[in-house]
């Protein structure tokens, strides 16, 4: 008797899939549960297993595009092939279970993506820390996703074998399978684990070692590329999509190599050589897409502007220069402009409050605290951790609030409730270097002031010329709540609180 194995329905989704390789030629003799072949659709790659065991009947080739319930092979029940018959009996003796402490308990632990922030609706699988097939135990961390604000670790829910769903690289929904644990009673013997670690190595031998799947073959075709100067990281050596594409600067590399020493000695002269010209490509992560269109969102619904002014930092840099030994023995911090910054801005914000406000629908919303978000580069960008009730801390709390914030951001640690709220935010492009810039306003703040480097230049005091160290300073605000009296006050405040800091120790 034949039995047909169709298509299965491998998401709600999906309509069709592409058959990537197969593990098993015609005629081959399987066995129940044997993979046949692997299934391709535009999320994710699937295993078909044997639904029977008998001779295998090919209908559909590698490359072919098949819909949902579609007949893709079938199995003759029973049937034996005499050239098999000593393959199918070693390879059983082969596939026969390893003894292991562990067993199964038949239960499957599906692991979904956990609520990580009220405002977070997706989140993009970073990496995987663990394998396919991996033996994890309880609260192992497992994989990091990625959220518009900041990455997390994924815990395991049991012990057991890990089965990925989700791939690096997808975006997933609050709520969304990610993976399945096989939960099982004991650990594997190491034995056990690196017998099996052997036998899933890639083959030199195998049939996929080397051969592209369909998308792949494309990609190198396009391009040019022979498939034998690309290594697989797929299954048994499989080349896979991104192999193709990561595979495009290091090939095109020997072919003009051997481009150049293919010339005759007689022909004419190459054109002189101009140097590399190599692209590369990488996909945008969570957080930068999402400040990304927050940005533009801003540049598009506000009314945003921005006034500018400079600052002495001489008396500053000699108050520095004086107590800056003295304050970091006593406080184990040291000294910086920042705290300055963020004293002057809530004196300045309490005096002016529309620039310490935001709008939300009709209506506007005044604070009396100041919540003061800093700007930090971060290794997968831009972060605004907050610095709560900023008006009511010494210098001292507000240099070890900005070290220990700036210090979670630059590791990827932050908490959401650490970067949520703020009432208005300082952002120093001077450290890079930045004389002057126009920032834009970090929503759904009104305001947000831009430091710069600070330059020597020849300033006139008093009907006398004097080098003194200048910061220039912008104030970007949103005119529909802010308007330019308020601005420009806000300001000069701002920069009389800096010129002269006793005042910021009086409240004057």
């Amino acid at each position: 008797m034949s039995k047909e194995i169709k298509v299965p329905a491998v998401g709600e989704s999906i309509t069709e899939v592409t058959i990537g390789q197969w593990f098993k030629k015609d005629g081959d003799q399987v066995q129940m549960d044997e993979v046949l072949c692997e299934l391709e659709s535009d999320k994710a790659t699937f295993e078909l297993p044997a639904e029977a065991a008998g001779i295998l009947r090919i209908i559909a080739e590698e490359g072919d595009t098949l819909e949902i319930g579609a007949v893709i092979c079938s199995i003759e029940e029973g049937a034996t092939s005499d050239s098999s018959s000593k393959k199918v009996e070693s390879k059983s003796k082969e596939e026969q279970p390893k003894p292991a402490s562990s067993s199964s308990t038949g239960e499957i632990k599906e692991m979904v993506v956990p609520t990580v922030g009220e405002s977070i609706t997706e989140v993009t699988l970073a990496s995987w820390l663990k394998k396919e097939g991996d033996y994890v135990k309880l609260d192992e961390i497992i994989a990091e996703v990625d959220s518009d604000k900041a990455t997390f670790e994924l815990p395991a829910e049991a012990s057991g074998i890990l089965k990925h769903v989700a791939q690096e690289g997808d975006v997933l929904e609050i709520g969304g399978l990610i993976c399945k644990i096989e939960v099982t009673e004991g650990a594997p013997e190491a034995s056990a684990e690196s017998d099996n670690e052997g036998s899933t190595s890639p083959s030199s031998d195998s049939y996929a070692s080397g051969h592209p799947s369909p998308a792949a073959s494309k990609i190198l075709a396009e391009k040019g590329i022979s498939v034998d100067v690309v290594k697989g990281s797929g299954k048994d050596g499989r080349i896979t999509k991104e192999d193709a594409q990561g595979a495009q600067k290091s090939a095109e590399a020997p072919k003009r190599s051997e481009a150049k020493t293919s010339v005759p000695e007689k022909s004419e002269a190459p054109a002189p050589a101009v140097g590399s010209r190599n692209e590369r490509r990488e996909k945008m992560s969570s957080l930068r897409k999402t400040v990304a269109r927050r940005l533009v969102t801003v540049k598009n619904e506000t009314a945003m502007l921005t006034t500018f002014n400079e600052v002495n930092m001489k008396p500053i840099m000699d108050l520095r220069a004086k107590f800056k030994e003295q304050f970091k023995e006593k406080h184990g911090v040291g000294l910086g402009f920042m705290s300055f910054f963020t004293k002057a801005v809530c004196v300045a914000l309490q005096e002016w409050p529309s620039v310490n406000a935001k709008i939300d629908g009709n209506e506007m919303v005044f604070n009396d605290f100041c919540d003061i978000s800093i700007a930090v580069s971060a290794p997968k960008g831009l972060v605004v951790p907050v610095i709560r009730n900023a008006e009511g801390l010494s210098f001292e709390q507000i240099e070890k609030e900005v070290v220990r914030l700036a210090g979670k951001a630059r590791d990827n640690k932050l908490s959401i409730e650490e970067m949520t709220g703020g009432t208005f935010t300082l952002t120093n492009g001077g450290i890079f270097g930045s004389m002057m810039s126009t920032p834009i306003i970090n929503a759904p703040q009104s305001a947000i002031l831009g430091m710069h480097n600070i330059v020597e230049r020849p300033m006139a005091v008093n009907g006398e010329v004097k080098i003194l160290p200048m910061m220039y300073l912008a104030l970007s605000y949103d005119h529909r709540i802010i308007d330019g009296r308020e601005s420009v006050s806000f300001l000069v405040r701002v920069k009389q609180l800096l010129e002269d800091p006793t005042r910021l120790m009086f409240g004057v």
